[in-house]
This record gives structure tokens, sequence and C-alpha cells, in this order.
């Protein structure tokens, strides 16, 4: 039986849209709560005396912004559900980080500045554990991902192939290395001084750039094949 080119194509490009999608969310999302809530704070009464700039991307889900953190991490896990890849690993993987990205959004993180949020915070030690094992596991399972999954190739390496490779490789170093930094940093660094310059939303915001910029390139935004 002959296989209509047509949808084939048609197959190809929802599965290109559906990477780039996932990649520009993720390299957006850290700048777009920035901006946002400094835009937000500069027309508002409220937080007047409250930095934009938040601890870590997560705690931005006590802020005006908390919809969009919300609403952005839920839209990432519904594409990761939807890829597949084209072996089952992939889906495997797509479908365990998408379940992660929901357990960020389902299991706030701790949250010590109360004066400044904008939602309800009771106390809870457990969740905001339950939180930093899900964001954890979400950029681990993202490293994996980009680091030997979206590698492996069929036949012969086109350059563009090895180039795009390359990527793949510092994408998924990057996030480990960031994911290190922060438990690091949180572990045995974390100090009032440190705090004001907010290293752990500066390592996320590098680690989901990378995430992005990684998917970006699967959906063949960058380094995309020659056509004979």
């Amino acid at each position: 039986m002959k296989t209509d080119p047509t949808k084939d194509n048609e197959l190809v490009i929802s599965y290109l849209t559906l990477r780039k999608a996932v990649g520009w969310l993720g390299v957006l999302l850290p700048f777009v709560l920035l901006l946002g809530n400094c835009f937000l704070s500069m027309y508002s009464s409220y937080e007047t005396d409250c930095n934009p700039i938040k601890s870590s991307i997560s705690h931005y889900y006590y802020t005006r912004m908390g919809e969009v953190f919300v609403g952005t991490l839920c839209a990432v896990s519904l594409f990761l559900f939807c890829y597949k890849g084209p072996e089952p690993i992939d889906g495997r993987l797509s479908n365990f980080a998408a379940v992660c990205a929901l357990g960020v959004v389902l299991f706030p993180t701790s949250s010590v500045n109360l004066a400044c949020n904008l939602r309800a915070y009771e106390v809870n030690t457990a969740m905001g554990a339950i939180h930093f094992v899900f964001a954890a596991l979400f950029f681990i399972t993202l490293a994996c991902i980009s680091l030997f999954l979206f590698t492996k190739s069929k036949g012969h390496k086109t350059v563009e192939k090895i180039k795009r490779n390359r990527i793949y490789r510092a994408c998924g170093y990057i996030m480990f290395v960031t994911l290190i930094l922060i438990f690091i940093y949180v572990r045995f660094f974390e100090n009032e001084q440190l705090e004001k310059l907010h290293p752990v939303f500066w390592l996320e915001a590098v680690a989901l750039a990378a995430f992005g910029f990684s998917w970006l390139t699967k959906g063949e935004f960058l380094l995309k094949d020659k056509d004979d």
C-alpha cells in the first residue's frame, strides 16, 4: 500500500512545530516572568517594596505572573505528553518529563517572603522538598533527552547533523552543570548577601535556555538539513 506523501509531510511539520513550541516556551519563560513582573510592579500600589526579581523561577508562582508560570508549564507538559519521537524510549522520557513539569506546578516551592506573596502559602517543608525533586528530575530528564536521544541518527550524518549534535551535547551538559551549581549553592553557600544576586533564578534561566535551544534545534529552527 502506498503512503500519501502529503500526509507524511503534515506529520513531519506537526512534530517540528511541536518541538519548536516546546523550545520557545523554555527559552522565553524566565524573561517573560521577570519583565512582566517588573512592568506590573511599576503600575501597582501593591508590592512597592518587593523586588520584582525573585529567588527562583518557581517563586513567580506567588506573583501576578503566577498564572503565566502555571500556564506555561502546563503547556510544556501537554506538548511533552503529545511528543512521541521516533522510538518508544523518546515517548517514555518525554512523558516522564511531562509528569515532572506538572509536579512542579502541583507542589509549589517554599516561600519565606510572605509579605510579597499574592497567593496564600501554608508552611510545608515536605511540599517544598517534593517541588525540588520534581524540578530536578525535570531538568535531568531533559538533559538526558538532549544528550542521548537527540544525538542519535540513522545512516550517514550530514554536516548539519554533526553541528546539531554539538548543540544537543552542549545544552545537555549545561543543564547538568547548572543543576549541580544550584545544589552546591543551596546546600553550602546560600546566604542573605548572595541571595541579593538571585543566583538560583539566573542558573535556572540558563538551564531553561539550554533546554529551549536543544528543542528548537531538534525542530529545525537551527541548522536545518540542506535540500539536495
